[in-house]
């Protein structure tokens, strides 16, 4: 889902730029959201950087989750907390293929 919609933000889809327009979010700037996304996701692959991935995805929600309430959408900002906890709730299970040791 990361990956989705951080390309949705990298080639400028129309409602990514309804929704960060709302903010003044530029076209450079909403790309360069749209990078730090597709990285995050890139990172959530692999079991070495899948912490620092999530921690990303976190950050980057947070953001959103902010830039909502800034304007007093508390809908927006409800809608966005279910994300934010399956990326915290992932990072506690860690990745399933890390190799555990006992």
């Amino acid at each position: 889902m990361g990956f989705k919609q951080g390309w949705a933000m990298v080639t400028g889809k129309a409602e990514m730029l309804i929704m960060f327009g709302k903010w003044h979010f530029s076209h450079k700037g909403l790309f360069l959201f749209g990078l730090v996304t597709l990285l995050s996701s890139a990172l959530i692959i692999f079991p070495v950087t899948f912490v620092w991935g999530n921690l990303l995805m976190a950050i980057t929600i947070l953001f959103i989750i902010c830039l909502q309430l800034s304007i007093k959408d508390l809908k927006g900002a409800a809608i966005e907390v279910p994300f934010l906890l399956m990326n915290l709730i992932a990072i506690y299970l860690q990745h399933p293929l890390l190799k555990q040791e006992i």
